[in-house]
């Protein structure tokens, strides 16, 4: 088989960027390591910036985002059992949009079908050739082995694939933070604590109650990445989450059994560069944000909003986007990095804060509520920066 581009990856980013490439003309094929239905079954981030429901909307794919999303004009941050809210409309003319990244996927599905996008599903053994020079990717489906030859290789593969991992050692440079910590969530078929997200600081550890729609909530703790899931019965999340919100959130709250239950770690990583040759690395292949500022997907989302006018103009004669593509990439991923470290870092307790910490945690928190203009930072960064 003979494509212009080969992607590596069959989540949102490879979908959406083989969506886009195909409305312009330009043949792709999608290589994903597992079934369709695993891919759907992940449980992942629900906020989109504007930019993301921007983009999603200009390319036919907003009508059930824009029927069963909930637009979010606001969030609240809480600590020593009070809160205040941020108010993103009012503070930038900007909202965001909760609405599950399954939802996404399963939306681009559906558009890639309906144009008879090639989609290669379980296809193992995924290996990258002569990316530097003709590049081809061969691959191993049903026992036999096949082989694709393109002009570009897009790898949306994520943080364990094949693609971060073919460029050579003496290229790549990478960052990486680890967190001591992890996010134990649950998700349950409940009416949601309150109508927008609330983010907690608390002297047990951070908490969020976010939801996915009017009877799905997502609640998440602090909690060590090692503990072990049947430690967190339902019973004992729901007391430890109620200990961590503000009282009269906690008291009337809606609890129930849990459907979904797993301890994610945090880490904030980035690589560079994000093109090698004719490879390029789109989305958590190239870096992870730990998710207390929701900017995982968006960022891929932009990765591939720059890649795919790059491509475009490439086929246009024009090859300053794809000369361009990593730094204008890298240029937005360290904000949004800076960004949800910053927000991770002021939410949590971390084992060295000690009082001192703590204390200026806190005090950062006051200054947050009595401050427009830090409350407008916080917002601006929150519905996204622009393109």
């Amino acid at each position: 088989m003979r494509v212009q581009v080969c992607i590596i990856g069959g989540g949102p980013s490879g979908l959406l960027l083989s969506h886009i490439l195909h409305r312009a003309g330009i043949d792709t094929v999608i290589l994903e390591r597992r079934s369709r239905a695993h891919v759907l079954g992940r449980i992942r981030a629900g906020v989109l910036e504007q930019g993301t429901v921007e983009t999603l909307r200009a390319h036919g794919l907003g009508d059930r985002m824009d029927a069963e999303g909930f637009p979010h004009s606001g969030t609240y941050v809480a600590a020593r059992n009070r809160g205040f809210r941020v108010d993103f409309e009012r503070l930038t003319g900007k909202r965001v949009m909760v609405y599950g990244q399954t939802e996404v996927t399963a939306d681009l599905y559906a558009a890639r079908d309906a144009d008879s996008g090639r989609i290669v599903d379980e296809a193992e053994g995924v290996t990258i050739h002569d990316a530097g020079g003709r590049p081809h990717v061969t691959y191993r489906k049903d026992g036999a082995e096949h082989r694709i030859d393109c002009d570009w290789i897009a790898g949306c593969d994520g943080f364990h694939g094949v693609s971060r991992a073919t460029i050579p050692a003496d290229v790549l440079r990478t960052v990486e933070r680890v967190y001591p910590f992890g996010w134990l969530g649950v998700l349950s078929r409940t009416k949601p604590a309150a109508h927008e997200l609330i983010y907690a600081n608390n002297s047990r550890g951070f908490a969020l109650a976010s939801m996915r729609n009017e009877g799905l909530s997502r609640y998440y703790i602090q909690a060590p990445v090692d503990d072990p899931l049947e430690k967190w019965t339902d019973a004992a999340f729901w007391d430890e989450l109620r200990r961590r919100l503000p009282s009269d959130v906690a008291e009337t709250m809606e609890t129930g059994p849990s459907i979904e239950k797993s301890i994610a770690p945090l880490r904030s990583f980035v690589a560079e560069p994000m093109r090698w040759n004719r490879l390029f690395l789109v989305g958590d292949a190239a870096h992870i944000v730990p998710p207390t500022g929701a900017k995982g997907l968006n960022l891929a989302v932009a990765d591939v909003r720059y890649l795919s006018e790059a491509l475009i103009a490439h086929y246009a004669g024009d090859d300053s986007g794809v000369d361009g593509y990593s730094d204008r990439a890298l240029a937005r991923v360290w904000k949004a990095t800076r960004f949800s470290w910053w927000f991770t870092t002021l939410m949590h307790r971390f084992p060295e804060d000690g009082t001192f910490g703590t204390r200026m945690k806190e005090a950062e928190i006051d200054y947050l509520e009595g401050s427009e203009a830090a409350q407008a930072a916080m917002a601006e960064n929150y519905v996204g920066l622009p393109y």
